[in-house]
């Protein structure tokens, strides 16, 4: 008789500020450009910024940091500041849950309105964008750089109410 381990799960929950070198190691991994752990741990002790942490939970109860989502409240309105899941775990729903997360958190505080920017040419975050509602109300051209010019980023809203 065989029997199979639970596979891990992912729960969100929010960001500490001792989370904030592992953050740092994920965002490096997903942009040319990656914060360090002390620009994360400074907005991690703003009031007014939201970061949650998507963490793998083994079968053995040991949590990893796999994805996380950055945003910036200002009166009625929000930004995504950044996103990233590890290499090893996009697709599979991560990002999307991070969002839809930080969103219930943005609408049961009254957030009106939720904007982000990104790269026009990473189909796969403005495809997921785009399933989750947003819409583009804009573009900044040259406003990543990137090695042989810069790309577009794309100002994308969602509206919460």
């Amino acid at each position: 008789m065989s029997w199979l381990l639970p596979e891990a799960t992912v729960h969100i929950d929010e960001a500490r500020r001792m989370d904030a070198s592992e953050i740092a190691a994920i965002h490096a991994q997903s942009f040319t450009h990656g914060w360090s752990a002390e620009e994360f741990a400074s907005l991690l002790d703003q009031s007014t910024v939201i970061c949650l942490c998507a963490r793998r939970v083994g079968v053995l109860g040991a949590q990893r940091t796999v994805g996380f989502i950055l945003v910036r409240v200002a009166a009625d309105e929000a930004e995504i500041l950044t996103l990233a899941v590890l290499p090893a775990g996009r697709r599979r729903g991560t990002g999307r849950r991070l969002v839809e997360d930080a969103v219930r958190r943005l609408y049961r505080g009254r957030i009106e309105s939720l904007f982000l920017e990104v790269d026009e040419n990473n189909r796969a975050a403005v495809s997921l964008y785009r399933r989750l509602g947003f819409s583009q109300v804009g573009h900044r051209t040259g406003y990543y750089p990137e090695p042989g010019g810069a790309a577009t980023a794309l100002v994308m809203r969602l509206q919460l109410r």
